[in-house]
Formats: structure tokens, C-alpha cells, sequence
């Protein structure tokens, strides 16, 4: 039997988390370097899973199978195709980020010692959730994927509940009502999600009698596989609303502001970077995959979805007075780029909302870790609050602005690409939505650039006079994401090879081809 590679990638943090909890309390430098440790093992893993995938190979590559529930269809299946090979790299990147930038965020406070912040916790959860991440990715049994998916919200729940912004720590019991109401806010949104999903996996393999995805599509192309067209549209529609809250997608994003805003920056970094991504990874591989009539017929109105929450977040964005709000908001109008290019159905959309989610986990990191590092300095998230920061720290400034020139997509910086090929696939098949996306570029250049002059430029508030510079530990974390926002941005050629070949399976799911171009003959 090969090396069971895809599950040691998922064990591996799990383990870890164990393995950090259980550091004695007087210990926490010992836990950290543990779960730090543990991280760069995972990563090695994945760069050993990336480089053993073949993308003119299978579909599914480095899978696993063992029987699990016989009683009940249910099989411990894992495989990754090129979509998910590459999500795996970008969460077991972002991790040992996340671990360096909090690496004092779950310290005891010197000013209030009666409340221990438990720091073993704070990082075992952070692996458990990458663990939880990984598996979901990996999953092509739809039960198994469907245990990771709700599994994930425990560890999350108490991120953002236990583990709140020192912005407004020192016992205020006002700011742990705020942080117990995004903790609750959060959970109950998922779980409502994740509950109605449930009844559609119940029901999908009350259809199909299966819960693999291979053994449905082979069932599906031999017509073995009869499914209504009114069940399958049902069954979409409890898939895909799970996927929505997760997203998240307008209406259902509301508790996304709360989260990000009351967690700590590595925590909000945790939830839009990495946690997020599960859900639209699961509208390529489940909802178009598994229900191609119904995500045809539903296209209409995700794409509108999609358009308000691009044009809403945005403006919610330009509006915001919290600068980690308005960071929440812009991922808000990211994530609506990412489901309009799924949702495209072209090679080119599909290939730019992969690339999206890759170069938006990327961006955010910078953005937001370097945002914790500001707000951290200065003790407040609201943008008055700042004034001439680069005056006083020109290296934190620098950063915070490639990060925020990376999030209204620079040409030459990573996100340009996704967000250009989104475009281009939504025009070639829907001009008018392509058009309506536009608003959502000049949008952002507006709300990062006012962020940048009202918190970087101008005479030097009293507050961030004396504003220390970049730490050694901080330019370790947000060097090399600025270094990938270059390197993606004149290259990414690396990524759209292995992405493509699996887009190429998903417009064959669909069954749709890309719109040729109207060309006159030349007379």
C-alpha cells in the first residue's frame, strides 16, 4: 500500500492540536513552537502533494478508499483534483502566518491577571481547524465531506468567542457581550446552513444510493442515475444555501463583519482566508458536480446574488469606520467575484474564481495581519483614530499599502489575474453582469486608498507619534505574501496550469462550452 499522503496532511495538524493542548500551562512558549512546528511539517506535506500531482493526469489523483459505515453507504474516500490541490497549499501556507502573527495573542494580560488567556487552546484550535479545512478539501465521499464542513465551527466558535481584539480587552464587559454575539452569530448561521445541507446529502443518497462522487458520475454517465428534475433542483438549493452562509454570499453574510471584527487579526485572517474557501470550493465540486441541470437553471440568480454582494460589500466598505469592518466588507465583494466566476460557467470564470480564492487568501493575509500590527500599537480599529503613520513607521505603511493596492487588484499584483479572467468569462457569456462587476474595481480603489490617506498620510496624531516600526517576527510573516503578490502577479502560470485541467472537468459536469467569439468575415 503507497503512502497514504492525503490523510498524513490531514492528521498531522489534528494530532498536533492534541499535541499543544496538552503542554503544561506554565509552558506557552513551548506550545507555540509546537503548533509552529507542526504547521511546517503540514505545509512540507502539501508541497509533497502538490508536486506529486500530475494535472493532465485523473480527475481524482492520490486517492484513498476504506470502508467506514457499510450499514450506511458511507466510505472514508479522499482525492484531490487541481482546484483542490491547490486550496490545500494556500491553507497550509497561511497557517504558519497566522500561528507567527498571534504569537502574543492569547498571552495573560499584564494589566488584568485575573483572566488567563489560555495559549495552548488558542493555537491547538487553530490546527484542529486547519486539520478540518484540509479533510474538506480532500473529502470525495459527500457524508465525510459534510462531517468536516459542520466540524470546523466548534474550533471557530471559540477563536472568535474566547479569543477576542485587545482593542478593547482590559475587562469591558461590553466588548465580551460584542465577541460573545459574533461567536453565537457565527455559529448559528453555519449550523442553519449545515442543517439544511444535512437534509439534502439525506436525500441525495435516498436518489443516488451513494455518498462517493465517483460512483454518482459514473452512475450518472453509464444512466444508470435517474434524478428528477424537480429533486434535483431541491437537493441544489440545500447544498448550495449551506454554501452561501459559508461564503459568504449576500443576504447570508451579515455574521461575516461581526466575526472578523471582534476576533483577532491571525482569527479574522483564519475565517476569510482559509475557512471561507471551503464554501465556494464546494459550489465547483458539489453543486455544479453533482446537480449540473439545476446549478443551469439556478445561474440567473446566483449571478444577481452575486452582483449585489459585489456592489454592497463595496459600498458597505467605503462607508466603514472600523478599519478591520471594512476589510469584512471588501472580502464581502471578493467573494461575490468568486461566485460570479463559478457561476459563469466559462473556462475562463471558473479559472479566475480558483485563482481568486487563492490570491485573495493571499492579500487578506497581508492586509489584515498587517492591520492587526497597527491596531495592536495604537489600541483602537477606528481609521480617526490614525493620522501620518508613515511618517513614524515607513515599513508598516509600505506593507499596508501592497496589501491594500493587492486587494483593488494592481495590475501586477496577484489578483489582478483572477479578477481579470473573472471579468473576461462573464463578459464572453453575459455582458450585462460584466458590466455591473466593473463597479465593483472603481469601488475598491475608492475605499482602499481613502483607508490609506486617512490612516497613513497627513500630520502625525500625538497617538502614533512614538508608533514603533516593523518587528523582525512581523516582516517574517508579511515579507514572503508580499513576495507571492509579486511572483502571481507577472506569473501565475504555475497555478493555471494545474487549476485548468479541472476546470476543463467541471464545464464537462455542466455540459456547457465557452461562447465563441463573433468574428465578421473579412470581405
Amino acid at each position: 500500500m503507497s503512502f497514504p499522503l492525503l490523510t498524513a496532511t490531514a492528521v498531522l495538524p489534528a494530532l498536533g492540536a492534541i499535541a499543544t493542548a496538552a503542554v503544561p500551562a506554565a509552558r506557552r512558549t513551548a506550545a507555540k513552537w509546537l503548533a509552529l512546528l507542526v504547521s511546517l511539517a503540514t505545509l512540507a506535506l502539501a508541497v509533497a502533494v502538490l508536486v506529486r500531482f500530475e494535472p493532465g493526469g485523473d480527475r481524482y489523483q492520490l486517492t484513498e478508499s476504506h470502508a467506514w459505515i457499510s450499514d450506511f453507504g458511507v466510505r472514508y474516500e479522499l482525492g484531490v483534483d487541481g482546484i483542490a490541490v491547490v486550496l490545500i497549499a494556500l491553507t497550509a501556507l497561511l497557517i504558519p502566518f497566522i500561528i507567527l502573527a498571534g504569537w502574543h495573542d492569547a498571552d495573560p494580560l499584564e494589566t488584568h491577571n485575573s483572566r488567563w488567556r489560555p495559549t495552548q487552546g488558542f493555537f491547538a484550535l487553530i490546527l484542529a481547524v486547519e486539520a478540518m479545512v484540509i479533510l474538506s478539501f480532500e473529502a470525495t465521499d459527500v457524508f465525510l465531506f459534510y462531517i468536516f464542513f459542520e466540524a470546523m465551527l466548534i474550533p471557530m466558535y471559540f477563536l472568535i468567542g474566547g479569543f477576542g481584539d485587545r482593542a478593547h480587552e482590559g475587562g469591558d464587559k461590553a466588548a465580551a457581550t460584542q465577541r460573545s454575539y459574533a461567536a453565537v452569530k457565527f455559529l448559528l448561521y453555519n449550523l442553519a446552513g449545515g442543517l439544511i445541507m444535512l437534509a439534502a446529502v439525506i436525500g441525495l443518497y435516498v436518489v443516488a444510493g451513494s455518498f462517493s462522487l465517483q460512483e454518482i458520475a459514473e452512475a450518472r454517465a453509464n444512466g444508470s442515475l435517474e434524478m428528477a428534475t424537480s429533486t434535483e433542483r431541491w437537493l441544489f438549493l440545500g447544498f448550495f444555501f449551506a454554501f452561501a452562509v459559508k461564503a459568504p454570499l449576500w443576504p447570508l453574510h451579515t455574521w461575516l463583519p461581526n466575526a472578523m471584527g471582534e476576533s483577532t487579526a491571525p482569527v479574522a485572517v483564519l475565517i476569510t482566508a482559509v475557512v471561507d474557501k471551503v464554501g465556494t470550493f464546494a459550489m465547483l465540486r458539489f453543486c455544479l458536480g453533482l446537480f449540473p441541470e439545476a446549478s443551469q437553471w439556478a445561474t440567473p440568480v446566483v449571478i444577481v446574488l452575486a452582483l449585489i454582494s459585489i456592489v454592497y460589500g463595496a459600498l458597505l466598505a467605503v462607508g466603514q469606520r472600523d478599519i478591520k469592518r471594512l476589510i469584512a466588507y471588501a472580502s464581502i465583494s471578493h467573494f461575490g467575484f468568486i461566485v460570479l466566476g463559478i457561476f459563469a460557467m466559462t473556462s475562463q470564470g471558473q479559472s479566475g474564481a480558483t485563482l481568486y480564492m487563492v490570491n485573495h487568501g493571499i492579500s487578506t493575509a497581508a492586509l489584515m495581519l498587517v492591520a492587526g500590527f497597527l491596531i495592536t500599537r495604537r489600541g483602537s480599529r477606528l481609521i480617526a483614530d490614525y493620522g501620518g503613520v508613515q511618517k513614524v513607521a515607513p515599513v508598516l505603511a509600505g506593507t499596508f499599502l501592497i496589501g491594500g493596492l493587492a486587494t483593488l487588484s494592481l495590475p501586477g499584483l496577484a489578483p489582478f489575474v483572477s479578477e481579470f479572467l473573472v471579468l473576461v468569462g462573464t463578459f464572453s457569456r453575459y455582458p450585462a453582469a460584466g458590466i455591473v462587476a466593473t463597479l465593483g474595481i472603481v469601488l475598491a480603489a475608492l475605499y482602499v486608498l481613502v483607508l490609506y490617506q486617512r490612516t497613513m498620510t497627513g500630520p502625525v496624531k500625538p497617538e502614533v507619534a512614538s508608533m514603533p516600526d516593523l518587528r523582525v517576527r512581523e516582516l517574517v510573516v508579511v515579507t514572503p505574501l508580499i513576495a507571492l503578490l509579486l511572483f502571481l502577479g507577472v506569473f501565475p502560470k504555475p497555478l493555471t496550469d494545474i487549476v485548468n485541467p479541472a476546470v476543463e472537468h467541471t464545464m464537462s459536469d455542466v455540459q456547457k462550452k465557452d461562447p465563441q467569439p463573433e468574428v465578421e468575415a473579412a470581405k
